[in-house]
């Protein structure tokens, strides 16, 4: 099992866009998102107390997948999904996700560079919109740039071989998306305890 953790996974959430604006602009938007694809706070707010929290990272290809565990530390590489057609696609998530009581989602979201997006990130955005009609749970993008080349230099640093590489390197991908929205979601929830007001008095010894 494969863990990344630490300040060095951190990425940042987007919130969803209607997909037409976002291709007519080529740059975010910043009008509300459909019901179940939130913001950071929002999704925080939505998650009911414990459960795990399942990452995508959507290719092409494959769906790459990680898992939390129920305190919401620590994100953990789970599976690659070989994608054929949407519905089966989605049913081998929802399977797992019932499985292992995932009670919400983290889709990867490739902007560009420059913060434009491209075709991969509208179709991450509708992919997070599909799954959102299928399931009650909340939904969060989070932005993933570079995370699929940082996963693959660790890999060839690691001297992992490429066939190898080509197993791990989704699943892996979407536990450096899913670690980073772990750690911001703790420090946001750290940042919104420190600024209560303290209740009560303390008494001395």
């Amino acid at each position: 099992m494969v863990e990344l953790t630490g300040p060095h996974y951190k990425g940042r959430m987007v919130e969803d866009k209607p997909q037409a604006a976002a291709a007519a602009t080529d740059k975010p938007e910043t009008s509300p998102g459909p019901p179940g694809v939130l913001g950071l706070e929002a999704f925080a707010v939505a998650l009911p107390p414990g459960g795990r929290l399942i990452g995508i990272d959507v290719g092409t290809k494959t769906l790459g997948l990680a898992l939390s565990d129920v305190s919401r530390m620590i994100a953990s590489a789970l599976e690659t999904i070989r994608r054929t057609k949407f519905r089966e696609d989605a049913a081998r998530l929802l399977e797992l996700a019932a499985a292992h009581g995932v009670r919400g989602y983290v889709v990867g979201l490739p902007l560009n560079l420059d913060g434009t997006q491209g075709p991969r990130a509208q179709a991450s955005r509708a992919f997070a919109r599909n799954i959102a009609v299928l399931t009650g749970a909340p939904i969060l993008l989070w932005d993933e740039r570079l995370s699929t080349a940082e996963v693959e230099r660790m890999l060839i640093q690691a001297d992992t071989s490429r066939r190898r590489r080509a197993e791990v390197i989704d699943k892996l991908a979407a536990t450096l998306i899913l670690q980073g929205a772990l750690d911001r979601m703790r420090l946001l929830s750290r940042n919104t305890v420190s600024a209560e007001p303290l209740s009560g008095t303390s008494e001395g010894c």
